[in-house]
């Protein structure tokens, strides 16, 4: 019995003490490394490393060799990227017996990330313009250039620029890593102002810059904005529909939205504190700040015009359709796309033909912006301002055409004179009238209807100095002045009878007034 209890006592020991070599044995592990993914630390008799492993989440197997007991990437790895690797190790022979003759242990290990300790810069006069960062870099992009490795790693990197003046504010996008086989981050933007006691601003876009109807108005201060405008924001005139939000602690950005700023409209933007306005010199401080939105394009008022109907002429693009989004089209205003007219009808009066011009302003398209501001309820005043370009886009997006044709109305003032009323390819009348007499003679040219009335008093001053009040007067369209297109009781038709207007017989002038809404075009030729 004693001798069993021996044996047992022996063989409990014997096994308490090689669990205890097994866990005091010396393990390999991975310790940090300057410039490598890791250093593999091989403590004495720990044996010898015969395979390394490496994954991550992101790249999945990550190739890597192990040279002078640092382990290096082959490719590039992120900022950031956490990091499995297995290590393989050959024990000696003389203790595999005890502790096991091979090892193997995992870690994870995380590519080092550094970060600017500044992003927003005061820089005197003639220093040059660096940025620090809170642990050295290796490998550095600077405006958008291709990544170059630095001579050694350093955690203050010039940016290659001399604060020339007092009014050298300026910015710079800036990607950095710590080792040279990390893929570089996204750019970050550092921007730097002149070394001064007050407040400073940079605007993107500047004031002296068009401001796209849609396009983002960014404000970035030399301080935090709480300490530059508390809690207030900017206000906007005219009133903008949008929203403010802060980009970062420096950083306040207006992002239109509807129809934005308005298609030439004149923006005022005022400050609740007065603020220097980095690119400018003296030591002057301002509250307000102006931009000018382009016109819309004259090219691309007709091609949405000929879309949506307003013209005797079709419009299709060269290439893709703009997409029927508010954002869309208001871009395409500004910038319109190519794309080719061509007549509606074969038959088209060449005198109509005649006003055409392709991205010039004239008649047609003057009477088309009267017809659609008396169709959606605007001043009639033939100037396509930010209210008519609402309106338009709007049509344009909801699909809205019109559908009622077009129609043109030519009078011809030799003998015998005559009214013709030509609509969508065909002449619908063709009619004896009266244009002014030599007293008083319709004028030549081509105008647009300005007023559409059923009935109405014609009075004015007849060429004798006498004054005339015609109440009753049928189915009236004026077109230049107080000359019109009207129903007239005379004896006859043909000739110069009138004070000016284009008289009609009552019949003809009936059938001619629905026809002329305001915008119509009336040409008047000898």
């Amino acid at each position: 019995m004693t001798a069993v209890v021996i044996v047992v006592v022996v063989v409990v020991v014997c096994g308490a003490l090689a669990a205890a070599a097994v866990l005091a044995w010396p393990h390999a592990r991975l310790g940090t490394s300057d410039d490598a993914l890791a250093r593999v630390v091989l403590p004495g008799y720990a044996g010898r490393v015969t395979a390394v492993a490496a994954r991550s989440a992101v790249e999945g197997q990550v190739p890597v060799d192990l040279r002078q007991g640092k382990l290096w990437p082959r490719g590039r790895l992120a900022v950031g990227e956490r990091v499995t690797v297995e290590l393989t190790v050959r024990r000696p022979g003389w203790v595999g017996w005890l502790v096991g003759h091979v090892q193997r242990r995992s870690f994870t290990v995380e590519t080092p990330s550094t970060h600017l300790l500044g992003r927003w810069l005061q820089v005197q006069a003639g220093a040059p313009v660096t940025v620090a960062f809170d642990a050295p870099v290796a490998l550095v992009s600077l405006a958008g250039a291709p990544a170059r490795s630095l001579p050694a790693p350093r955690a203050v990197v010039p940016v290659g620029l001399v604060a020339r003046g007092p009014h050298s504010a300026g910015a710079i996008e800036i990607a950095a890593a710590a080792r040279s086989w990390e893929r570089l981050p996204a750019p970050v933007q550092v921007i730097w102002f002149p070394a001064r006691p007050y407040a400073q601003m940079l605007a993107q876009p500047r004031p002296t810059a068009p401001l796209a109807p849609a396009q983002q108005l960014t404000l970035t201060f030399s301080s935090p904005i709480s300490d530059v405008l508390g809690t207030a924001r900017p206000r906007l005139s005219p009133a903008t529909p949008g929203r403010w939000r802060a980009l970062d602690a420096h950083t306040l950005a207006f992002q239109p939205s509807g129809y934005g700023f308005g298609l030439g409209q004149t923006v005022r933007l005022v400050l609740p504190s007065a603020v220097h306005l980095a690119w400018q010199g003296g030591a002057g401080l301002t509250h307000t700040l102006v931009w000018r939105v382009p016109q819309g394009s004259t090219l691309r008022l007709q091609q949405l015009f000929a879309q949506l109907g307003y013209l005797p002429l079709a419009w299709q693009p060269t290439g893709a359709r703009v997409p029927a989004s508010t954002g869309a089209q208001l871009a395409a205003a500004v910038a319109p796309p190519a794309g080719r007219f061509t007549w509606r009808y074969q038959n088209t009066p060449a005198e109509l033909r005649e006003l055409w011009s392709v991205g010039r302003p004239n008649d047609i398209i003057r009477g088309a912006v009267m017809m659609f501001e008396s169709t959606h309820g605007l001043a009639v005043d033939g100037f396509t301002g930010p209210q008519v370009w609402q309106a338009l886009i709007g049509d344009v997006v909801a699909g809205k055409v019109r559908t009622s044709g077009y129609s043109y109305v030519y009078v011809h003032r030799t003998l015998p004179q005559s009214l013709n009323l030509w609509h969508n390819g065909r002449l619908i009348l063709s009619s004896p009238g009266n244009t002014g007499v030599p007293a008083a003679p319709t004028q030549l040219g081509t105008f647009p209807v300005f007023e559409h009335l059923a009935s109405g008093t014609m009075s004015g001053t007849n060429p004798g100095g006498s004054h005339y009040n015609d109440p009753g007067i049928r189915y009236i369209s004026y077109f230049n002045g107080g000359d019109a297109i009207h129903a007239f009781n005379r004896a006859s038709f043909g000739t110069p009878q009138s004070l000016g207007c284009v008289e009609l017989p009552l019949a003809s002038a009936a059938k001619v007034w629905p026809y002329t809404p305001i915008g119509t075009l009336v040409t008047i030729e000898g």
